[in-house]
């Protein structure tokens, strides 16, 4: 009896050491396999409305799909482009702006997802100014960015609008904290974006007008745009990361308070949770449109990215003729 029991005592030992050890070698062949990296070249430093792209320690999203995400930090959609331009990129996460002067310069892009269909620029100023259309900004002073922003970019497509030119009014370029200005009386209108509106009303800023101008131009504010030779190249690896894009935008929408508390790990401006989440439902919002709640997350819209590229040159900001129908790729979208 106690020799069965020994047999039996030696055997459970047995199996439990032969389990423990495939347990540690699946292990160690899941550590083992590769991810593919894929370089996304941002606008921006990582920001809390790109938490998304962030979360990779505590989300699968991307390497469910056996892809690493290396994100590159910039400064403007222009140099999203040149890190795709230069190589050091395969992505890039701008904006259609920088996009039409890319392609007015002879650059062979493709654009392969629409990240946020809604246009959300917009012009702000104080109630008391009477600022309640476009046509009012004559002979006013509007404070932008700077020059080269898309913040300029959109007041001149707004003004456009109205049949007016810059030189029916005065731009100041205000810098990053450009509602000061405006607190100020400096200027009578400030050209930004729905994300720092929010950010000068939880400082102070109320009773304003918001000329929004994506009810006159709703042309997308950010897109992903690859090289020709990327697209070319690595179709499969664009597949897998537009899938994965995908995905994580739908947990994002679908748990915005949960994005809002990894921020504040991830995001250089995500210190204030309850501020992470009022962004986060902004982007969520902006992410949405008739297109893609037809067809699928990133639908792209041929038509009102050439009424874009249009407007630009008849603003004097490009001077090609751009066909976008040319340029726009939906393999990855359908």
């Amino acid at each position: 009896m106690k020799l069965k029991r020994s047999i039996t005592v030696a055997a459970m030992i047995l199996v439990l050491l032969l389990t423990a050890c495939g347990s540690k070698n699946n292990q160690q062949a899941t550590a083992g396999t590769e991810l593919d990296k894929v370089k996304i070249a941002s606008w921006s430093q990582p920001i809390s409305e790109q938490t998304n792209l962030l979360v990779s320690e505590e989300k699968d999203f991307f390497k469910n799909e056996g892809l690493e995400v290396d994100f590159i930090p910039g400064a403007g959609g222009g140099d999203a482009i040149k890190n795709i331009l230069s190589g050091k990129a395969d992505i890039a996460f701008t904006d259609p702006g920088s996009l039409y002067f890319a392609l007015n310069q002879g650059e062979k892009l493709k654009v392969i997802y629409n990240i946020y269909p809604q246009n959300v620029f917009n012009v702000v100023s104080l109630k008391e100014s009477n600022i309640t259309k476009p046509e009012d900004l004559k002979g006013k002073k509007i404070g932008v960015y700077s020059l080269s922003s898309g913040t300029r970019q959109n007041l001149l497509v707004l003004l456009n609008q109205a049949g007016l030119t810059e030189k029916d009014v005065t731009i100041v370029e205000t810098g990053l904290l450009n509602f000061a200005p405006l607190m100020q009386g400096q200027v009578d209108a400030t050209a930004a974006t729905d994300t720092g509106l929010v950010t000068a009303a939880e400082k102070g800023l109320a009773d304003v007008n918001v000329l929004e101008v994506k009810d006159y131009l709703n042309i997308p504010s950010d897109i992903f745009v690859v090289t020709e030779k990327t697209y070319n190249e690595k179709k499969d690896m664009l597949k897998k990361f537009v899938k994965s894009y995908q995905t994580s935008t739908e947990w994002m929408i679908s748990q915005p308070e949960e994005a809002a508390a990894l921020a504040v790990k991830h995001a250089i401006d995500g210190k204030d949770e309850k501020h992470n989440l009022e962004i986060i439902k902004l982007r969520n919002e902006a992410s949405i449109s008739e297109a893609t709640s037809e067809r699928a997350l990133g639908a792209l819209e041929v038509d009102v990215l050439q009424q874009g590229a249009d407007s630009y040159k008849k603003l004097g900001l490009i001077d090609q003729d751009l066909h976008m129908s040319e340029v726009i790729v939906e393999d990855f979208t359908k």
